[in-house]
């Protein structure tokens, strides 16, 4: 069974024993949290979709680390005119280990 869900505004396909990195989620290592913006389950012949969201099933996913993601750089620059700007950025990430799909 696999179910399709929504968070940090990216949607990821996901089946028990998974392991993701998505944006940012209050929490600790170890906490277990709830996916509730389910938006699609199906696997063994069976499918339901939603519209837009599932409201009797949830992700059940356990909060394994919290990092950051490779640093990107940004760079801006306007030929003839002196003009170039640098800036960096590191997305803070969580990974996330699915425990179960409710529903």
């Amino acid at each position: 069974m696999y179910a399709v869900i929504r968070t940090g505004g990216k949607q990821y396909r996901v089946a028990q024993g998974d392991t993701l990195r998505v944006e940012k989620l209050a929490g600790q290592v170890g906490e277990k949290i709830t996916l509730d913006e389910v938006l699609f389950i199906g696997g063994n012949g069976e499918a339901k979709i939603g519209t837009p969201r599932l409201a009797d099933v949830k992700v059940v996913a356990e909060i394994v680390g919290q990092g950051l993601a490779k640093k990107i750089i940004v760079f801006k620059k306007k030929r003839r005119k002196s003009y170039s700007r640098q800036r960096g950025h590191r997305q803070r990430l969580t990974t996330l280990k699915i425990v179960e799909i409710q529903g």
